[in-house]
């Protein structure tokens, strides 16, 4: 596969309805909002979402979740000593970082397109390593176009989770949901940066079909199936490895403005796209 040789910049529209999309867990698990009202979902949360999309693509992950691993291995240290050329460098006393990121890079494709920071202490089985991957994609937090609205509804907890106590009815908690909101996040893809991990463009093509079916095997007591929808991936390929215009520029050319004071569905957002000369932009619907 040969490395990326052009600039890619994509954006994502997607809706929230009557769930949460990112809890705070410092904020009880409410969703996140900035200062101004506006929701919010992390750059960290996304790319959890992605990595899970392309491992249920059949891609090799290494930072995988623990309750959706594919592999027996409860840790990324065990996950890195288990391949052979890793290992290898790993025990070596002359070990090279750039050799340990070469090979984890053509192992996984979440390490060629986000990057890690692989930080081991020594054991008995190898020696420590501390090697930095910078990765060629680069995603924002996603933000609601308008303030959301939380409701937070209060739970009992009607069972015992050990045998000889009283029915725990008395036991509450707290559970919130966003009402509706429509958030866009943006993305780019940096060819230089792809040259030295080998993210390719067929990564780039599995990173857009994940995209488009962000949402799919995704649900939870949170996040029910049919709350969080992606409506719209756009995907601007330019003609160079720089690009013909800066990241900042393009992401700007896409406007979504509310066309009512309380919107509740998608259709009740004005979305235009103005186009920029010789930049060809594929608009994606979610599925």
């Amino acid at each position: 596969m040969s490395a990326l040789d052009h600039k890619i910049d994509f954006a994502v529209v997607l809706s929230v309805k009557n769930a949460n999309p990112n809890g705070d867990p410092l904020n009880g698990n409410r969703p996140r909002q900035n200062y101004d009202g506006h929701g919010e979902i992390s750059d960290v949360a996304i790319k959890r979402k992605i990595r899970n999309r392309l491992q249920d693509m059949g891609e090799a992950v290494f930072v995988q979740s623990n309750d959706r691993k594919d592999d027996e291995y409860g840790s990324l240290r065990e996950r890195a000593d288990a391949n052979a050329e890793l290992n290898k460098i790993l025990k070596s006393k002359t070990s090279s970082s750039d050799e340990f990121a070469r090979v984890a890079c053509e192992a996984w494709v979440d390490v060629r397109s986000f990057g890690q920071v692989f930080a081991f202490k020594s054991s008995d089985k190898g020696a420590g390593v501390s090697v930095g991957v910078r990765g060629p994609v680069s995603i924002h937090t996603a933000t609601s176009i308008q303030p959301i609205d939380i409701t937070s509804m209060q739970i009992t907890k009607s069972v015992n989770s050990e045998p000889g106590k009283d029915r725990g009815s008395d036991t509450m908690g707290m559970k919130h949901r966003v009402d509706y909101g429509l958030y866009v996040f943006y993305g780019s893809i940096n060819t230089q940066l792809a040259e030295k991990t080998g993210f390719s463009n067929e990564d780039a093509e599995k990173l857009k079909q994940a995209l488009v079916t962000l949402f799919e095997n995704d649900a939870s007591s949170a996040r029910p199936d049919g709350s969080m929808e992606v409506h719209k991936v756009y995907w601007w390929e330019h003609a160079s490895k720089l690009g013909q215009y800066s990241s900042a520029k393009v992401h700007r050319s896409l406007v979504i403005k509310a066309r009512s004071e309380e919107p509740k569905a998608f259709e009740d957002y004005a979305v235009e796209l103005y186009p920029l000369e010789g930049l060809q932009v594929e608009v994606i619907d979610g599925i």
